[in-house]
């Protein structure tokens, strides 16, 4: 059994902007934002997956709209998954020091109630239905980690970097073969317009559109592995302006197009949950001298890195003089939602594709899909190899917490979420 429903997230012109810096304001809406959700229901066993078209969601506010949603539907909020598309030109719902506030009045008045009737919606439409599965291979996406030639990293493309270049689309079907609703999942920040003023789903939006218009059904995008991978401009950058949106838009529309194409035939599936405690290790504080060092000599102290910093080594000083004692790891709350072969596995980090990869090709399912910016947000997860080369995402990685996580933080999540994989296999066999 399957249920959708769409709502109207736009927030009012005037609203702040989570873009790359704290002071973006909307000027005007190029395309309206939306929350989607889609209900699973198989046996006793039932399921959302929402997508909002948002940069990212607080974990705070994410576990409350669940804890609400499961109040009033009965579901285990285990069993939803709450993804943000990671639109730039979106409204603040997270809220980090040095990108600005988490707006508090639109979440209340708009994101919450509409997301809650989303879910509501999509239960109360339930209908048996079959589903089925193409991919294809899209270059929407890019590593944007630029190498200068001394080696430096800034945010641009490389073309010799690793991205996913997996495009899947799920697309489902009435038994009477009237179409019902598409999951598209793919990839890459969504910052082909950038630090706009325009409110905009960005080129997702191009590509979610078209396909409703081709296939006759509600689509939802769902954001994959897209911590180190930018939009694939043709200005040589990661970020442009509205134009851009349209131009990428255009090509990721065709490649879901293609995906969906490819799909020869529908089924009916079983549906399944599998949740757990995953445990991420912590390294040690940095020593109490060092931090209060660091912290008189920063002179950016407020926007994006510069107030990050600032928060941090704030934090870890007042970790100190609080006599707070050390951490051993970071406790994430982990579900799996299987779809038949298909599998979505949320991440409340902006993961790097390389983890995607590596999971996918050790995981027991055909279509192993990881979604960055879900069920939370925590900042950048990178890959081990690339924490060494430095760079914006391991400057926020390193900042994240008064204690870092592990270098091999990486090989610790995919072998967690690997053995909730081979349990839920052996469980549903």
């Amino acid at each position: 059994m399957v249920g959708v429903n769409r709502v109207d997230i736009t927030p009012e012109i005037g609203a702040y902007l989570y873009g790359y810096n704290p002071d973006t304001i909307s000027d005007s809406i190029n395309d309206r934002l939306t929350a989607t959700a889609i209900a699973f229901q198989y046996g006793s066993t039932c399921v959302l997956l929402i997508s909002a078209t948002v940069c990212l969601i607080n974990t705070e506010l994410s576990n409350n709209i669940r804890k609400q949603i499961s109040k009033v539907s009965a579901i285990p909020e285990t069993n939803i998954i709450l993804s943000s598309t990671h639109t730039h030109s979106g409204p603040r719902t997270n809220g980090t020091t040095g990108w600005g506030d988490i707006d508090t009045e639109y979440c209340n008045k708009i994101f919450i109630p509409q997301i809650i009737k989303a879910a509501k919606g999509a239960l109360n439409s339930l209908k048996p239905a079959k589903i089925g599965v193409g991919t294809t291979d899209s270059y929407v996406g890019i590593n944007r980690r630029q190498y200068d030639a001394d080696g430096i990293i800034k945010l641009g493309q490389n073309p010799w970097g690793i991205f996913d270049k997996t495009m899947t689309v799920l697309s489902i079907k009435g038994e009477d073969d009237i179409p019902i609703a598409n999951i598209i999942h793919y990839g890459a920040h969504c910052t082909a317009a950038g630090n706009n003023i325009e409110i905009s789903r960005d080129w997702p939006g191009v590509m979610i559109d078209r396909l409703e218009k081709q296939s006759g059904a509600i689509t939802a995008f769902f954001n994959g592995a897209e911590g180190d991978v930018g939009p694939r401009l043709t200005n040589g950058a990661t970020v442009g302006n509205i134009d851009y949106v349209m131009e990428l838009g255009a090509v990721a529309a065709q490649d879901a197009l293609r995906a969906y194409k490819t799909i020869k035939e529908y089924k009916s599936v079983s549906v399944d949950c599998v949740a757990e405690i995953i445990k991420l290790p912590y390294e040690p504080r940095i020593p109490l001298v060092e931090a209060e060092e660091r912290i008189s000599l920063l002179t950016n102290t407020t926007v994006n890195t510069g107030g990050l910093k600032h928060y941090y080594l704030s934090n870890v000083i007042a970790s100190y003089k609080a006599g707070e004692s050390e951490k051993t790891h970071m406790e994430i709350p982990q579900s799996i939602i299987r779809i038949g072969e298909v599998v979505y596995i949320p991440f409340p980090f902006e993961m790097f594709s390389e983890m995607s990869i590596r999971l996918r090709h050790y995981s027991p399912y055909t279509h192993t899909l990881c979604l960055s910016n879900t069920n939370g947000s925590n900042g950048y997860l990178p890959s081990q190899d690339q924490i060494c080369r430095g760079g914006y995402e391991i400057e926020v990685f390193m900042h994240q917490n008064v204690q870092q996580l592990t270098n091999d933080v990486d090989n610790h999540i995919i072998n967690e979420n690997l053995k909730m994989l081979n349990e839920m296999q052996r469980h549903s066999s």
